[in-house]
This record gives C-alpha cells, sequence and structure tokens, in this order.
C-alpha cells in the first residue's frame, strides 16, 4: 500500500502512470485520508446520455489542501466493452476518512453501500447490462434518449425507495452508512481491475481548478454537479479562467511578475470573463461555436502573455 497522499490529483497521477489500462489489484490502498469528513451528497439530474456504449460515473466529493470539492457525474466511455464501472467511496476507519478510488471491471464490486442514484443504490449496479459487445440501459433509472439510442429497456422492479438522509450520506462509518460487502462483491475485489481513464483523470483535474467546484465555496451545492460528457465547454471555460488566475497568483508569489505586470493581465483576464458573461446573456445562456473559438484564441493569447511576462527580465534584475 502506497502511503496516504493528501491530494488526490497526485495520486491518480501515480495510478496513470503505474497502472493505466493494465490489470490491477482491487486492494491498490487509500491514497488520501483527511479528518474531516466530506459534505452530503448534492441532489442533481442527470443528463441524457450522448452517445451509445457511454457509461455513467456518479460525481463524488474529492479533497486537495483546499477542501472538498464536486466532480461532476458524468457519462464516459469505458476503456473496452464488458467493462462496468465501481465508483470510489470515502470510509471513515482509525478517526480518519479514507478515499477508496473507483475502477472498471467486470463487475461492480463494493462502493461503500453509497447510494449514488443513477443505477448506484448502494450495492451492485442496475442501469443497464453489456450484451454482445453493446451496452443495454434501463431506462427506469438511467436518462436515455430512446429516439437516438435504441438498445434500451425498462425495469422498474429494481428501483427502492430509501429515506432522503440515506440518499445523501457520501461516506461508509459511524454517522454516515453502515454497510459491509456482501460475499459475492468480496469476491468481486479479487478480480482484475482497470484503473480509470486519462479522460477521467482529467475531468477530476478540471472540477479542482474551478473554485466554485469547494465546498468551502458553494456550501455543497457545487456550481456544475452533472455533465453529458467530459470537457464540457463551459466547465473548461471555468476551469481555464481559474488556472489563468492561478498562474497569475503564482508568478506574483514567486517575484516572476511585478504589480504593474499583474494589473494588466488581470484586467485583461477580467475582460475575457465579462465577454463570455455577455455573449451567453445574449445567447440564452449559450455560446456559439464562432464565440467558443474566439474565446479560446483570447485565452491562448493571455496563457502565452503570462508566459512572457513571466520570464521577462525585470528593471531590477537588469545589469
Amino acid at each position: 500500500m502506497l502511503k496516504a497522499l493528501k491530494n488526490p490529483l497526485i495520486a491518480s497521477a501515480i495510478l496513470a502512470a503505474a497502472c493505466f489500462l493494465t490489470p490491477a489489484p482491487a486492494h491498490a490502498g487509500i491514497f488520501i485520508s483527511v479528518r474531516i469528513g466530506p459534505p452530503a451528497l448534492p441532489v442533481y439530474v442527470q443528463p441524457p446520455c450522448p452517445q451509445p456504449g457511454f457509461l455513467w460515473t456518479p460525481g463524488y466529493w474529492s479533497y486537495t489542501d483546499a477542501g472538498y470539492f464536486w466532480v461532476p457525474g458524468v457519462w464516459v466511455a469505458p476503456p473496452r466493452a464488458g467493462l462496468l464501472w465501481t465508483p470510489g467511496y470515502w470510509g471513515y476507519a482509525g478517526g480518519l476518512y479514507g478515499w477508496h478510488a473507483g475502477y472498471w471491471g467486470p463487475h461492480v464490486g463494493f462502493y461503500g453501500g453509497i447510494n449514488y442514484g443513477f443505477g448506484y443504490g448502494g450495492f451492485g449496479f442496475v442501469g443497464g447490462g453489456w450484451s454482445g459487445g453493446i451496452f443495454r440501459y434501463n431506462t427506469a433509472v438511467m436518462n436515455v434518449n430512446t429516439t437516438v439510442i435504441h438498445n434500451t429497456y425498462s425495469d422498474r422492479t429494481v428501483i427502492h425507495n430509501t429515506t432522503i438522509v440515506n440518499n445523501r450520506m457520501a461516506f461508509n462509518g459511524p454517522g454516515g452508512i453502515n454497510a459491509q460487502p456482501t460475499p459475492q462483491e468480496r469476491a468481486f475485489e479479487h478480480e482484475q481491475h482497470v484503473q480509470p481513464t486519462p479522460n477521467q483523470f482529467a475531468h477530476e483535474h478540471t472540477a479542482s481548478l474551478d473554485r466554485n467546484q469547494f465546498a468551502s465555496v458553494n456550501h455543497g451545492r457545487p456550481a456544475y454537479a452533472s455533465m453529458d460528457r467530459v470537457g464540457g465547454n463551459r466547465f473548461n471555460e471555468q476551469a481555464r479562467a481559474a488556472n489563468q488566475q492561478q498562474r497569475i497568483a503564482q508568478g506574483i508569489q514567486h517575484g516572476q511578475l511585478n504589480a504593474g505586470q499583474a494589473a494588466h493581465l488581470e484586467h485583461q483576464e477580467q475582460g475575457i470573463n465579462h465577454q463570455v458573461h455577455a455573449d451567453r446573456a445574449a445567447n440564452g445562456g449559450k455560446l456559439t461555436p464562432q464565440e467558443h473559438r474566439q474565446v479560446n484564441r483570447e485565452q491562448n493569447h493571455e496563457s502565452r502573455k503570462i508566459n512572457e511576462d513571466k520570464h521577462e527580465e525585470h528593471p531590477k534584475e537588469r545589469r
């Protein structure tokens, strides 16, 4: 077992480098542990499946030194046909809350008894299954447009009503969900598993760059609780703007930017944000493809300017 890390993104990078798309044992260890439990799960709507073969991965609270942040639930392409997603979960033991990372495998294993919804009711998965290399969706619990995706069925017998309180508990242990793996789930733990895909790692990283996803800011109501696919334009715009701000702040902290440069860069970034806000207001909350390209060009220019200013020789450094 690796030593517990406070930053799940570092742990994810280690896993990605060492294990991506290769079989991995279920007991890969707890890579993050904290003393404060995660907030309750937010209530959100599942967007429709964007295309056949995509599987739903529930949203979850991740953690950095800045606190808990919400990683939106999202539809993703599995590494290969026949694999199912076992969500990660927080478990309490020994005075700490530890994160048990999710994984792909032939069966859905134990995920703490957490009711993530949309087929993940706490045990197993009832949102569909693979048949002949094609995934069939249970429309009783999954949001699927049957005029676009035809490999569907409806089985409402799998729906079990539970209390609102239990529905929102985000961890396993005292004060949370008291659940233990079934014998079948224990057997599934010993199957060969596949680590999250690069898209999933990138999705978590993007969420970590958006301050509106942090519980300390949104008080348990994240700005983006779910998405139809990784890389949603609006989410990426927010994350990129946050990343630019972070780069400017780091430049000031490390003495790479002076006050005048930082003020100019901040002004430019605010101008881009105001432009995006105005364009969305004029288009019913959306950007046209042309506007998306324009914003990307301006952010690329801003990124280059930050890099140039950070490497420019300051007057006090000239000889």
